[in-house]
């Protein structure tokens, strides 16, 4: 078998297809059928039936279609309105004023939301018309939101992190946990530059009036649902009394509550919820599958063994591999979204890094950082995207003012290589509830 030539089909095969504009699933399984019948004598039907079925029948894989649902519930109550009300008057105390609020407000909606985008829509569809209402530089408070809605993918729960730990059979909550420290760094990080920032540039940031205490504890009401939902879904998958599947239930009764208590649940929002949850989920799936019957027909053509020998014969260390993958992930998530690059690549360097003694756990937070970084790289950067269609704003203003941020995320990669504890400490410490 010449493993050389079945590289180029594959790259090309996958070149032509997304090329064209044929669906990532769609393509991943096109791919998968051409390497079937050119490299193995097996038949390809059989192969792909079993392998689909296998690859969408995890218990664990449940919990994904669950907490879509959760956010896009959420996505549909007064929840962006309530928390700029309530963080507002706090975070005007700090160094950037309100700026803060779309950094923090990411943060607390990440934790109810898997989603990059949807956690962009929903904070910025009242942060940046109140923001320039008020009178705040439009770089800064694009940037902000630009780098801070990417925290939807690492603070849990995060989609990627479903599909990392069902693709490479590691746990779901453990890696939910190990990017709860990360998360809050990165946020850290990001509150840090804006309050620098303005501290060197103080007449670009408009005076806010002080609030009595009494009027920011009684704004501050409307935070308490979302904060113990979040408690609810954390708490529950730290202290072991439920799997992820189960705090994703959870998570869907709570939100429905919180909707029902917004008045706001009614049949059309209902709906639109579930229909928008089952899109999603559809579409993942559908990338899973085909991400799977392409790792199959790979492992026939001897391809990743023959890649992981490659790699071996450098002899990187392990710093090195991780800075090469660093660039090959930030790289390849300009053409891909961050789900499809993980189960694209993911067969090939889960053996890899195995092999050169890196915690599984721990790569599963250091990918979707890097993933992360693609959310605000041009060309696709599905951020930017969404940003472009609430501002007005090109593609290459916003990639321009969110660059501080992306370089902020690099910072973060390195602080995960030198300092491994951020993401491991916490699920060192966690009780894991029992499977079934």
């Amino acid at each position: 078998m010449n493993e050389t030539l079945a590289t180029v089909v594959f790259l090309l095969a996958l070149v032509v297809l997304l090329g064209t504009g044929v669906w990532v699933g769609l393509a991943l399984l096109g791919v998968a059928l051409v390497g079937m019948e050119l490299f193995t004598s097996r038949p390809a039907g059989d192969a792909m039936i079993t392998t689909i079925w296998t690859s969408s029948s995890s218990w664990a894989l449940t919990a994904l279609p669950l907490f879509v649902w959760m956010g896009e519930i959420l996505f549909r109550t007064r929840l962006s309105e309530d928390m700029f009300n309530g963080l507002a008057p706090w975070l005007a105390r700090l160094p950037g004023r309100l700026l803060h609020t779309n950094i923090v407000g990411c943060t607390i909606f990440a934790a109810v939301s898997g989603s990059s985008a949807a956690t962009v829509s929903t904070i910025g569809k009242m942060s940046i018309p109140e923001l320039r209402r008020r009178g705040y530089p439009e770089h800064m408070a694009i940037g902000t939101l630009a780098g801070a809605g990417t925290l939807g993918l690492m603070i849990p729960p995060s989609l990627i992190m479903i599909v990392y730990g069902v693709t490479t059979n590691e746990s779901i909550a453990k890696l939910f946990m190990a990017g709860v420290v990360p998360g809050l760094v990165l946020a850290t990080l990001f509150m840090g530059y804006v309050a620098v920032w303005a501290w060197l540039h103080p007449d670009a940031i408009p005076p806010e009036p002080a609030v009595p205490l009494r009027e920011r504890l009684r704004r501050s009401r409307g935070l308490l649902p979302v904060l113990g939902l979040i408690l609810a879904v954390l708490g529950s998958i730290y202290f072991g009394f439920a799997t992820a599947t189960e705090a994703a239930s959870f998570g869907v009764v709570g939100s429905l509550l919180i909707a029902w208590w917004q008045g706001v649940l009614d049949r059309e929002t209902f709906t639109a919820s579930l229909m928008g949850a089952v899109r999603t989920s559809a579409m993942i799936a559908l990338i899973l599958m085909g991400a799977a019957f392409l790792a199959l027909a790979m492992g026939f053509t001897g391809l990743p063994r023959a890649l992981a020998s490659w790699i071996a014969s450098l002899n990187l260390s392990p710093i090195a591999l991780i800075a090469a993958l660093t660039l090959f992930y930030i790289v390849l998530g300009c053409f891909l979204d961050g789900i499809s690059a993980v189960v694209l690549t993911i067969s090939v360097v889960d053996p890899m890094i195995r092999a050169a003694g890196i915690d599984p756990i721990w790569f599963g937070v250091f990918i979707v950082v890097v993933v992360e970084t693609a959310q605000i790289t041009p060309p696709i950067g599905f951020n930017l995207f969404v940003l472009q269609g609430m501002t007005g704003h090109e593609i290459d203003y916003i990639a321009r003012v969110s660059l501080p941020f992306f370089l902020l995320m690099v910072v973060m990669v390195v602080l995960l290589v030198a300092f491994p504890e951020l993401a491991l400490w916490l699920p060192e410490t966690m009780r894991e509830a029992p499977a079934g």
